[in-house]
Order: structure tokens, then C-alpha cells, then sequence
């Protein structure tokens, strides 16, 4: 059994720019390019394994098809995504639902997500929270524009980490480069957009005021987190969120200097991104390079690995039962 190596999907976005090429020498195609979906079975837009027996295979074909590459997890679709986003602009803000509205209205799974902060411009910031302490209150705001009291912003830097459950009011703002880590749903209701125009269509983007009102959490409480970090020799390894804090997914950080033996947690499957550096992967007697900008999964089968070199990677797993 090998690890699978996947090929990213690029979705264009009106915010996005050219920084996935220029930062991670990608192949991206024209336009302004916002989002890499890196680890993805989601219709949407799907990875495609690019070594071994199944090379060429979509992943969510592969959770249809080879279950027991994912230790025989439940559930009708992958359930989570791994990107990158590249904010050259503003996202709307936004807020997404959880899993039994998202069922209702939206035919998939709800949205929790969380960020690392890859790059930010010097002053940047996020839109994280909003300061409504009542569902009238925030109708009101909402309904009135008045983003400057309702929005809470956030300075942000390279090297942050934010945990963001569905019902939480969010932006990645101008400057920010991310890879995020969420459920596998597009479900996006937008609460404000700047008032700008797609340059195809000459139109405002629609916005999502009733499903907003519907589904932000009031009042706004920050999750609690507790970063905990591990010394194994030269290398460190950061847990960001675990269940309980997260139901839905383990997201760590991987500070390789020299050599680290890892393994799964209850025989589950490990998802994981090379951030920045070079090294090599080592399992079952075989070698694997890897570069800044490689994603891959290591399946249930392969129960214990070596990475050696000097990288960084965030990996997760998925927590859902």
C-alpha cells in the first residue's frame, strides 16, 4: 500500500490573484485564482490521485469505490476538504450553516472550518465575530449595513491559527494567505460583498440575509483553544483542535528538522500539506520525495511512516464516528 499523492482543483474567485503560482510554483490557470482545493472529493471540484494503482482516480470515487483505504469510515461522501486560499482582495463576510440546516436546505453537509495563516501583509486583519448580543439586534445591523459596529476585526500574522465553527460570522481579508481545513461543503451565505461587480456578469453577487440571520450564532463567543505542543528530538508537533473542541476533524502542525516516526490515531487515515521546505517520505521499505505544495493521504492500511528533512506540514484527520 502506498501513500496517495493528489492533484489539486483551482477555483477562480473574484478575490483571488496569482500567489498559488508565484508561492507554490503551480500550474494554475488564467484569471484571478482565490482557491487550491488541494485534498477534495467534494462534485465540486476533486483531487485526482497522480501515483500508483490508482492513479487517475478521483477521491470521492475512491471513498465510493475502496472504503477500506479510509479504515471503512462511515458516511455518503469524504468528509472533509483541505485548501489554500489566496485573499488578494477581500472576501465577502460570510457565515456558514451547520450540519442539520445545511441537510435541510442545501442537500450536504454543514460547514466548520479552520484557518492557519500561511502569509499576511504587515497590518492585516480578519473579520472573526460580531459584537450583536441579541438575534434583534443583529437583524437589525444587518438589515441596516451597519458593518463597522456589527464586525469584529481581528489583527492577524503568519503562524496563527483560528477555529471556526459553523454559525461564526467570517472574512479573510485583503493580504492573507491560508490553508484551511473544514467539512467537505460549499455552502457559502454571504452577508455583505463590498458592493463590487463581477467582471463577468456586471452584476452584485447575490447575498443570503435570511439564511444568514437564520444561522449566525448569537451572541458571538470565541471557541476555546488549547494549543498543545509535543518535542520528539529536533522536530515539534502542534495539535490545534481534537474532539471534543472540534467533532469534526484533528488538525496538527508538523515542524520537521530531522527525522519523525508517525502513525494514525485508531486506525484512521492522515491527510497532510507541505508548507514550505524539502524531505522525504519513508514507509513499508519505500522512498517518497516531498517539496513545498505536495498534498497527500496516507490510507488506514499503512499503520506507521517517516518523514525526515526540513519541512513544515499541517495534516488532519477526520473525527467524525
Amino acid at each position: 500500500m502506498e501513500p496517495l499523492f493528489l492533484k489539486p482543483y483551482f477555483q477562480p474567485k473574484i478575490w483571488g490573484g496569482r500567489k498559488l503560482e508565484t508561492i507554490f510554483d503551480y500550474d494554475i490557470p488564467e484569471g484571478d485564482i482565490g482557491e487550491c482545493w488541494a485534498i477534495s472529493g467534494h462534485q465540486h471540484g476533486q483531487s485526482v490521485v497522480i501515483n500508483g494503482e490508482y492513479a487517475g482516480t478521483k477521491l470521492g470515487d475512491l471513498w465510493n469505490e475502496h472504503r477500506e483505504l479510509f479504515g471503512d469510515a462511515k458516511g455518503d461522501v469524504f468528509p472533509l476538504l483541505t485548501k489554500i486560499l489566496d485573499a488578494e482582495d477581500s472576501l465577502s463576510v460570510q457565515v456558514h450553516p451547520d450540519n442539520a440546516y445545511s441537510k435541510e436546505h442545501e442537500g450536504e453537509l454543514g460547514k466548520t472550518e479552520c484557518w492557519y495563516i500561511i502569509d499576511a501583509e504587515e497590518g492585516a486583519e480578519l473579520i472573526y465575530g460580531h459584537n450583536a448580543k441579541t438575534h434583534e439586534e443583529l437583524n437589525s445591523m444587518l438589515e441596516n449595513g451597519q458593518w463597522n459596529d456589527l464586525l469584529r476585526k481581528v489583527p492577524v500574522k503568519k503562524g496563527d491559527f483560528f477555529y471556526v465553527p459553523s454559525g461564526t460570522v467570517h472574512a479573510l481579508n485583503k493580504g492573507i494567505m491560508v490553508l484551511e481545513t473544514q467539512q467537505s461543503s460549499d455552502t457559502t451565505y454571504r452577508m455583505y460583498d463590498y458592493d463590487r461587480v463581477d467582471k463577468k456578469t456586471g452584476e452584485k453577487r447575490e447575498l443570503h440575509i435570511k439564511q444568514s440571520e437564520d444561522t449566525i450564532t448569537v451572541p458571538h463567543v470565541d471557541p476555546k483553544i488549547n494549543i498543545e505542543t509535543k518535542k520528539n528530538g529536533k522536530n515539534l508537533i502542534n495539535t490545534f483542535v481534537h474532539s471534543p473542541q472540534s467533532p469534526f476533524f484533528a488538525v496538527y502542525e508538523w515542524l520537521i528538522k530531522d527525522e519523525l516516526n508517525l502513525q494514525h490515531k485508531d486506525g484512521k487515515y492522515t491527510l497532510a500539506s507541505v508548507i514550505t521546505g524539502s524531505g522525504k517520505l519513508v514507509t513499508d521499505g519505500n522512498e517518497y520525495e516531498l517539496k513545498k505544495g505536495d498534498h497527500f493521504l496516507i490510507p488506514a492500511q499503512i499503520s506507521n511512516w517517516t518523514i525526515s528533512g526540513d519541512l513544515q506540514l499541517i495534516s488532519s484527520e477526520s473525527e467524525e464516528k
